[in-house]
């Protein structure tokens, strides 16, 4: 079965291009289109879309807002944020109100398949023009914050946490590490609850604050 699609961009051409990008794709069709973040609340209610593909700046809604008026409602839906904005402030904030990835418009065609991909595999994406600067950011943070006493993880856990961290599928980590995808699953489970963190951008940024991964990874 397809993926469902959803686009909202201010630009009637942006949006045009990426439905045949998209739907370039096997196994992706577009199903709704919208011009302004304000659109964002009746695509997912009548359109009912697996992943929503959200420009950040609009006129009157901004994809930002959308996502802080709408995703908890509609927690299923994989956002993809698009931007030209690169800065660390505008990605982690994003990440933050629950965006599952965020990617430059300015990136080539086949990030978007990657992208696309790694959302329907329930993982994140970063461009790579950006993913070096939200770890540099968030090294920055924690080490300007007391992060208090850290919950403790089984070595078996700090193993997987780290390959997670590093973009590392479910699939690949299970395999590596001699496991059953359902396994590692359930390691995943575990520790984004004894770390009270619920997507895979927060535990990319925990790894990163708490050293468990650098900059070089």
């Amino acid at each position: 079965m397809n993926k469902r699609v959803a686009l909202v961009d201010d630009h009637a051409l942006v949006r045009a291009g990426l439905r045949a990008l998209v739907e370039d794709q096997p196994g992706y069709e577009v199903v709704a289109e919208g011009g302004d973040g304000q659109d964002v609340e009746a695509i997912l209610r009548q359109a009912r879309p697996d992943i929503l593909l959200l420009d950040l700046s609009m006129k009157h809604m901004g994809g930002l807002d959308a996502l802080r008026q709408w995703h908890g409602q509609y927690p299923h839906v994989q956002v993809l944020i698009l931007s030209m904005h690169a800065t660390a402030d505008y990605v982690l904030a994003a990440l933050r109100l629950g965006a599952r990835g965020y990617l430059l418009k300015d990136a080539a065609a086949q990030e978007l398949d990657m992208a696309l991909q790694a959302l329907s595999r329930n993982e994140s994406y970063l461009s790579p023009g950006i993913a070096q600067t939200v770890i540099s950011s968030a090294i920055v943070e924690g080490r300007s914050r007391d992060t208090g006493v850290t919950p403790a993880l089984t070595p078996r856990q700090i193993e997987i946490l780290r390959l997670i961290a590093r973009g590392v599928s479910t699939r690949d980590i299970a395999g590596g590490l001699g496991l059953s995808v359902k396994t590692v699953d359930t390691h995943r489970a575990q520790i984004m609850a004894r770390l009270n963190l619920h997507d895979v951008p927060s535990l990319v940024l925990y790894a990163v604050r708490q050293g468990l991964i650098s900059p070089d990874d």
